[in-house]
């Protein structure tokens, strides 16, 4: 029978064909390069018969020895039952953040096995390990640990982790997926915050580019009564109160407190250009979040819209620094969409949700006419009941051809790139022109880099603060 299927390859590869197949489905199992190369042996000693007819029971007999190895090594395969994981990690990471993952991998059987792991990792994320071989021992345990960098924000979820185990003699090797679910919930950067303060307390804001702004008048919000003394100013004294306590007494002052701050987030596709590794939506999320944590902590309410077509979420104005929190749920999971924005809808929404005064922030990004005419038309109309602040993100790969581009060099350089940087310089100077039509409107308007728009907008809210804008 042996010599039959020896004389006869295609029959005998198709019997060989339905044990693997069963083997693969049942038992997640494939033969290794190994297997293959002893499985050839008979066969090369068979086409040798031609010349010694002895060579085909030579062959039989090697085939005999190689199938009852493979068959015998095929038990010793630890099965996917019989392999334990759990996956320890928080389930809050940071947009850019290092994130660590602790994977406990426990073997359940009495054999000994090699292994090779390998988590289930989302596109979004960059691991600092992807494989990790090790050898466990019957009953026992290992732990492997590596980091996670997120590229962008949202829910992810890993759940199952994946598994290469060889046999024992190396002839067949399995390859499992072993359930273990977990979610990551990336947030914008809040580790900035935590930077703030220890730069708030250390007098060291210009390390953020935040600058010192003198204040401008007087605070004219009452906070308590104190004792005179001789630094005060006279016209601060509370002449009833100090007849009444025989004793000169003032009155304090602080800086307006409880007053609205409403951002507006364009998620439309103009904030889905990158810069820093982050998209423009990223950094427009984490300079809303540092305001916003700067504002709660001086008593100010903060609200936040997100909108693109349509409006995403609308987070009313709330004080209270653990108002923070909020904002975070209203943010982490907006992605910039493929669609216009319609700012038409936006700000009817805001003028329905918010009567109040209040110091409207627009986060959006501009490069023709027509939305610019909407953002002057919309934002103008606010000036009478809000004061509002519009916030232009440049685009680096499209100005940074202006600033690369060298006059000297304008005969050496193809046709292409004059092309590109007077089309850069051209939109450059019309949005110049938006940033200054916006300013003569009463609007107030800041252009800046997406790297650069934290310090700019902290800096243009203390400027308000100071000058008692609102």
């Amino acid at each position: 029978m042996i010599l039959f299927l020896l004389e006869r390859p295609i029959v005998f590869l198709l019997l060989m064909a339905l044990p693997l197949c069963a083997l693969a489905y049942f038992r997640r199992a494939f033969p290794t390069r190994r297997t293959l190369l002893l499985f050839a042996l008979p066969a090369m000693v068979a086409l040798a018969q031609i010349f010694f007819p002895v060579a085909a029971m030579v062959a039989a007999g090697l085939l005999i020895l190689v199938a009852l190895a493979s068959l015998f090594d095929v038990f010793t395969l630890v099965s996917q039952k019989q392999f334990s994981v759990v996956r320890n990690s928080l389930k809050v990471a940071s947009l850019g953040k290092p994130h660590h993952v602790n994977v406990e991998l426990t073997n359940l059987s009495s054999r000994t096995c090699k292994i090779d792991f390998r988590d289930d990792i989302p596109d979004e994320f960059t691991a600092s390990i992807v494989n990790f071989p090790a050898t466990l021992k019957p009953k026992s345990k290992t732990r492997f640990k590596y980091t996670l960098t997120s590229s962008s924000r949202g829910k992810f979820a890993m759940e199952k982790v994946y598994l290469s185990v060889n046999s024992g003699l190396g002839l067949w090797q399995g390859f499992y997926q072993v359930p273990c679910e977990t979610t990551i919930n990336v947030y914008p950067d809040m580790k900035q915050i935590a930077e703030y303060d220890l730069l708030a307390r250390t007098n060291r804001l210009s390390q953020m580019g935040v600058r010192r702004v003198r204040r401008i008048g007087q605070d004219n919000e009452f906070e308590r009564l104190r004792d005179y003394t001789k630094d005060d100013n006279y016209k601060h004294i509370d002449w009833r109160t100090t007849a009444r306590r025989r004793k000169l007494t003032v009155k304090d002052f602080q800086s307006n407190q409880s007053q609205r701050i409403i951002f507006m987030v364009d998620c439309a596709r103009m904030m889905a250009g990158s810069s820093d590794g982050l998209s423009m939506l990223d950094h427009a999320f984490n300079a809303m979040l540092m305001l916003s944590y700067i504002a709660l902590k001086q008593g100010d309410s903060v609200g936040l819209l997100n909108f693109s077509n349509e409006v995403h979420s609308f987070t009313p104005p709330k004080g209270g620094i653990q108002h923070i929190n909020r904002l975070l749920h209203s943010c982490f999971d907006e992605d910039a969409r493929y669609v216009e924005a319609r700012y038409d809808k936006a700000f009817l929404y805001l003028k329905q949700k918010c009567p109040k005064r209040s110091l409207v922030i627009l986060i959006t990004n501009v490069i023709d006419e027509v939305n610019a005419n909407q953002i002057l038309q919309y934002t103008t109309n606010l000036t009478g009941q809000h004061l509002p602040l519009c916030l232009l993100v440049k685009d680096h790969d499209m100005l940074d051809v202006v600033d690369q581009f060298d006059e000297e060099r304008e005969l050496e350089v193809g046709e292409e790139t004059l092309f590109r940087a007077a089309a850069a310089a051209t939109i450059a100077n019309w949005r110049h022109e938006v940033v200054a039509d916006l300013k003569h409107r009463g609007v107030l308007a800041i252009e800046t880099f997406p790297e650069q728009m934290t310090a700019d907008l902290i800096n243009q809210y203390l400027e308000i603060k100071a000058r008692h804008l609102l």
